[in-house]
């Protein structure tokens, strides 16, 4: 009779430069102010933990457009942008991203009939430029708020998108650093929730 015996060897699983193992893909990314600095915050992903930037006006469960508070609550991953130019890791993701054109803007206008959605520039209505100069929004992620439905003054462009040097705050989005940004990306889906917490 002859016998085999069958060995179960480890996978090897994408590490983060500190050699801690990074998992398969997110479900949940959770963010909530770092204690004393409302305007910058630590983002969780898996068992690791990075610094992020937070909007101006802190954490707020009634934001309001213009407020420069990020939004309490969970929104899901919807899709993204990137800089073909400038970010590299752009593609590296199941998220549907789409390069930013020179014409690519996102209306800001709670009136507009194109609020809190993407616009093609020159538009009448006051919009953000997503081809910054800044290069913050080299990867810009979309956040399901305020999309579906969309309510007037509640809120527009809150975006996952890379950071300021110094976490310095955002309008009212989530920012990350550009290598943090590149290691979450693969992860990422549009089934992951971004869960803004106190």
């Amino acid at each position: 009779m002859i016998c085999s015996v069958t060995r179960s060897y480890k996978k090897k699983r994408p590490c983060n430069a500190d050699g801690a193992i990074l998992p398969k893909g997110l479900t949940v990314l959770s963010v909530r102010a770092r204690p004393g600095h409302p305007s910058q915050g630590l983002l969780q992903a898996g068992s690791l933990v990075f610094a992020c930037a937070l909007g101006r006006g802190g954490i707020s469960a009634n934001k309001r457009e213009g407020d420069g508070a990020t939004p309490l609550g969970a929104m899901r991953l919807l899709s993204g942008y990137f800089r073909d130019d400038h970010f590299s890791g752009g593609r590296r993701t199941r998220l549907a991203m789409v390069p930013i054109g020179p014409d690519l803007g996102w209306c800001e206008v709670p009136d507009d009939r194109n609020y809190n959605r993407p616009v093609k520039i020159p538009y009448g209505a006051s919009h953000e430029h997503m081809r910054r100069a800044d290069r913050l929004y080299d990867a810009c992620l979309v956040m399901d708020w305020n999309i579906a439905p969309r309510r007037r003054g509640r809120g527009s462009a809150i975006f996952f998108h890379l950071a300021r040097p110094g976490f310095t705050p955002t309008q009212g989005c989530v920012a990350v650093t550009a290598r943090t940004m590149a290691r979450l990306l693969p992860l990422l889906s549009d089934r992951t929730v971004v869960r803004v917490v106190r």
